[in-house]
């Protein structure tokens, strides 16, 4: 499976662990950034490339998943979801790392490096690796439904508030 991972400053060490242990366990590697440390590096470009990069080979065919590391992941979460097609998840235990798969076909997980240690991130991210999502029905429905509102602003029949206009 190919791996898009994304960081900033806090997750960079995190990110070169990961990466050796992704790649020693069969997968292909695609690191978004940053190449070096900067304390005052700006994550969103790093994540939104991942994404993209994610979205673009599962349009493709190719099996691909991301994960974009940040000190909390809550930034680099919210900067993931900015992609249209990406369902990307904040994973701080086994629970909702396997839950963002099985229930949400999440395809990118975002990790706060300041949380957790190196080998409590790498059974997060082996976890999302070997769920499979479930695609019961009432799963599959729910994620129609959010790819509708990402597409049209809203959701047909749910009487959803019709989203702002962008400029």
């Amino acid at each position: 499976m190919r791996i898009h991972i994304a960081t900033d400053h806090a997750g960079l060490d995190f990110s070169q662990h990961l990466q050796q242990h992704l790649r020693d366990s069969g997968h292909e590697v695609v690191d978004h950034g940053p190449a070096e440390y900067d304390a005052l590096d700006d994550y969103p470009a790093f994540c939104i490339n991942a994404a993209t990069a994610v979205v673009r080979d599962q349009s493709a065919g190719i099996e691909a998943l991301g994960v974009v590391f940040g000190g909390s992941g809550n930034g680099e979460q919210i900067a993931a979801n900015k992609v249209r097609g990406i369902r990307a998840a904040l994973v701080w235990n086994l629970s909702t790392a396997k839950l963002a798969r099985d229930h949400n076909d999440a395809n990118v997980i975002s990790i706060g490096a300041r949380q957790h240690s190196v080998d409590e991130v790498i059974s997060f991210i082996d976890a999302f690796i070997a769920e499979p999502f479930t695609a019961e029905e009432r799963h599959v429905r729910r994620i129609a439904q959010l790819a509708e509102f990402e597409k049209t602003g809203t959701i047909a029949g749910k009487n959803v508030d019709a989203a702002p206009e962008r400029a």
